[in-house]
């Protein structure tokens, strides 16, 4: 190849490259010119509206002064995080309700029965409070893994109710992945997404993450079977052991059963083609244009593998034979999850 071809074809190749740039610059450009869905306040106007609740609170002298050393100690460009958390530690001057639930957040959980928090969605609190009190727990809950009770304070509050929109939306997000409420946690994402040039880095890495997961889980995929055996297992670590929990346990006996009974059916018919064909190969050439057919019962043996009552008591041969089955068509690690979860229903039986 001569040196004019070489230059030529590498000239071609920079004025592609430099189109495509110019166009992803382009690209760029039109979504960030597009205004956000959502907007964090500044936080000289949350420490406004702080003050002016502890002025109707009626507070002396000496609270607002605890209030002001407060919102002093504040960074300079602080995230809003810390913003909400110097306005609950405002609540929590006065008002005894604000002041034992902040504690509460901030310590490590240490009981399985939390107290109730029912005032802060009752009307006759003031909505900033209660609003930005419960993004606090939520976000907290959702630390302890106690997702229903996250999701039960994050949802209903729109963006516009609290002082951290980014982080109200990424927590509830992360309550409903675990929860694998799949369309609620979609939406939640592409909320934050939609202000994804305002919220945190880690935000918007951990929500693409998590909408590309739920983009592609199918409901009573083994996959979709592991999770909710996952989400048994952290109910019973919290202490759940109620109706709920064993209407989950109901739902992937059920998802199993389905999955083994589709597995044994691709394997008869698999068994059936292969014994047509040993048939036929045995047998003389056929004449040409001579249709060929065949007779039988069309019977296949029924193995019994378990029903929903019993998946924990199977035989050992039985619960073998069908974790194989399983095992052939799916990821080894996916076996252990099941087996491990046959041996804990058998456990709770004994009990």
């Amino acid at each position: 190849m001569s040196k004019s071809m070489i230059s030529w074809n590498a000239m071609s190749v920079s004025v592609v490259l430099l189109v495509a740039a110019a166009a992803a610059h382009s690209k760029a450009a039109d979504v960030f010119s597009k205004p956000p869905a959502w907007q964090s306040p500044r936080p000289e106007e949350v420490q406004a509206q702080a003050i002016r609740w502890l002025a109707e609170k009626q507070v002396d002298a000496a609270t607002r002064n605890k209030a002001a050393a407060l919102w002093a100690d504040l960074a300079k460009q602080p995230t809003e995080t810390q913003v909400l958390l110097r306005l609950a530690a405002t609540f929590a001057l006065a008002d005894q309700r604000s002041a034992k639930l902040v504690e509460l957040c901030a310590k490590p959980k240490n009981q399985f029965v939390l107290p109730s928090q029912a005032w802060l969605s009752d009307p006759q609190t003031p909505a900033f409070l209660g609003a930005n009190l419960r993004l606090l727990y939520g976000r907290w809950l959702v630390h302890c893994e106690m997702f229903d009770e996250a999701h039960e304070q994050l949802s209903g509050l729109n963006p516009g109710d609290v002082v951290a929109p980014a982080t109200l939306l990424f927590y509830r997000s992360v309550a409903c992945y675990s929860l694998l409420h799949k369309e609620a946690g979609l939406k939640a994402i592409a909320e934050l997404l939609d202000g994804a040039e305002q919220s945190p880095r880690r935000y918007v890495t951990m929500a693409r993450l998590m909408q590309e997961d739920l983009k592609i889980l199918e409901d009573d995929s083994l996959d979709h079977v592991a999770r909710r055996m996952n989400d048994v297992r952290r109910r019973l670590d919290l202490g759940r052991a109620g109706q709920k929990v064993r209407s989950v346990e109901d739902g992937i006996i059920e998802s199993l059963d389905k999955m083994i009974k589709k597995v044994e059916e691709q394997q008869v018919a698999s068994s059936s083609t292969g014994g047509v064909q040993d048939t036929i190969r045995s047998r003389s050439p056929a004449p040409d244009s001579v249709p060929i057919g065949g007779k039988g019962p069309g019977e296949v043996t029924k193995r019994n593998v378990g029903s929903g009552d019993d998946w924990g008591h199977l035989p050992p041969k039985d619960r073998e034979e069908a974790l194989q089955r399983i095992g052939r068509d799916f990821p080894s690690h996916y076996r252990d999850v099941i087996e491990q979860y046959f041996r804990r229903l058998a456990a709770e039986g004994t009990e």
